[in-house]
């Protein structure tokens, strides 16, 4: 027989009760009983498992009840409606296939296991409840990415993930060399120097892992009006917080003739349909998240939070709009106190974002025209020579979750701005010629990937919405 899907079976597409069925997939849990045993089958397609009944009038029967949890079945039988609670249909299990057993080592037994534990055994994570509906929340969220800015009339762009420039002059980048660093005393070095001579590396030249793929959709911009890149950007920065990893996913739009305002508008709009596209997609999935997160809260004392109210609000609200001045001003002025010392031209840290959100205006916030000191060498300057078009999308919960800018345009001024950062000009030698040749005003933004998921999930380490997280010291699977 043609296997069918368990989400199939459940939603009653195409099969119905008193029909012949073949499902497979992997045991979460089997009660067994001299002539029977009710064995869980989950094969991924959906959150909701499949209960099937099987007798001792099977020949496999003695085989099938000495199975373990994580064991993999082909089943062939007839479904039936279901007497129990939390299902509508069972299968009466007529032919099984064991495909592959496991055994009393299997690390996801049936008691709980800690999501540092599941960590270290990621290839497995996906067998497990929280983590099966956490990855198909991924994959809605993508789906919704590519939908969203093709409807807006974008068109998605694969960038580079190997380049030779720091886009964001950081210098936190990940080095990609053909050299043999085993043999680093027979490298070839500049002549006088000890540094290596990277013209005769690979490329010709030094060479990183891209932070963003932002400079190269400006390319594409300005030329077919509007793209977006969504792929993996790396940043070699020593962090080990829940909310930062060293391969992450970003998703950069970039405009032609777009604003600052028009790319905060269409910020907010994405945020917007990002959410709801969860919950009209992923419902299940979404429901079965806060169940692990209420549970697992209980167990350690924590205080549970539903972050769903939050989400409804973000897409109900209006977003507030404010400059970085009034932002700093409306922190001054407050009684509350931080961690983080407020003053003009210093970083918004999250504890600031926070209270800006979810006490003094309890909604979402976009701030504009931070100090230049603060943002990337790319970013439109304005008149005051102290501030650029910039913008941060902050969120009830989290704080920033979208940042972007309007570019600067002006061939003259960003010149001037790389010199002022002691930055080397030349491998900028590309993008500074789309401000020699009809260069046009242009805006775009980026939002982490995975940032989005934990914040729509509301799972509270970044390592737990990535299939395989990097981090320092850790690069396993």
């Amino acid at each position: 027989m043609i296997r069918t899907e368990i989400k199939s079976v459940l939603k009653e597409e195409g099969v119905r009760v008193g029909q012949n069925v073949f499902v497979s997939g992997w045991i979460q849990s089997i009660r067994k009983s001299k002539t029977f045993c009710f064995v869980v089958l989950n094969d991924g397609s959906c959150q909701n498992p499949l209960q099937i009944i099987v007798d001792d009038t099977l020949k496999e029967y003695e085989s099938i009840s000495k199975l373990l949890v994580g064991s993999c079945l082909g089943v062939e039988g007839e479904l039936a409606a279901s007497q129990g609670k939390g299902q509508s249909v069972e299968l009466k299990a007529l032919r099984v296939i064991i495909y592959g057993e496991t055994n009393e080592d299997y690390p996801l037994q049936k008691k709980a296991t800690s999501l540092e534990f599941l960590r270290e055994n990621a290839h497995l994570r996906a067998r497990t409840k929280l983590f099966s509906a956490i990855f198909r929340v991924r994959h809605h969220l993508a789906m919704a990415t590519h939908k969203f800015f093709s409807d807006e009339g974008f068109y998605y762009l694969n960038s580079p993930i190997l380049t030779a420039v720091d886009a964001e002059g950081a210098g936190e980048m990940f080095s990609v060399t053909k050299f043999d660093l085993k043999k680093a005393g027979e490298l070839p070095k500049i002549k006088g120097s000890s540094s290596l001579d990277f013209s005769q590396d690979y490329f010709g030249k030094e060479t990183s892992l891209c932070v963003t793929g932002q400079l190269e959709a400006e390319c594409f911009a300005l030329g077919m009006g509007k793209v977006y890149t969504f792929g993996p950007t790396f940043r070699a920065e020593n962090s080990n917080t829940s909310r930062h990893l060293s391969e992450f996913w970003m998703i950069e739009p970039e405009a032609a003739f777009m604003d600052l305002e028009g790319n905060a508008a269409l910020a907010t709009k994405y945020v917007k349909y990002l959410i709801q596209y969860a919950f009209d997609h992923a419902h299940d999935e979404l429901e079965a998240i806060q169940s692990y997160l209420k549970f697992s809260s209980k167990s350690s004392g924590e205080t549970y939070e539903d972050n769903r109210k939050v989400l409804e609000n973000v897409v109900q609200a209006d977003f507030v709009q404010i400059t970085y001045t009034q932002a700093i001003d409306i922190l001054e002025s407050t009684k509350k106190k931080f961690e983080f010392p407020v003053s003009w031209g210093a970083e918004l840290q999250s504890e600031h974002e926070r209270f800006l959100t979810e006490e003094h205006f309890k909604s979402p916030v976009i701030v504009t025209d931070y100090p230049k000191d603060c943002k990337a060498f790319y970013m439109k300057q304005n008149d005051d020579n102290e501030t650029v078009r910039a913008m941060d999308v902050l969120v009830p919960g989290i704080g920033e979750i979208i940042g972007g800018s309007q570019r600067e345009e002006n061939l003259e001024k960003l010149q001037s701005r790389i010199k002022e950062l002691g930055m080397n000009p030349e491998p900028l030698w590309w993008y500074l010629d789309l401000r020699k040749f009809g260069s046009a005003p242009h805006s775009g933004f980026g939002l982490g990937f995975e940032r989005a998921i934990q914040y729509i999930t509301g799972m509270k380490n970044i390592r737990d919405v990535i299939a395989f997280p990097r981090t320092p010291k850790n690069c396993d699977f």
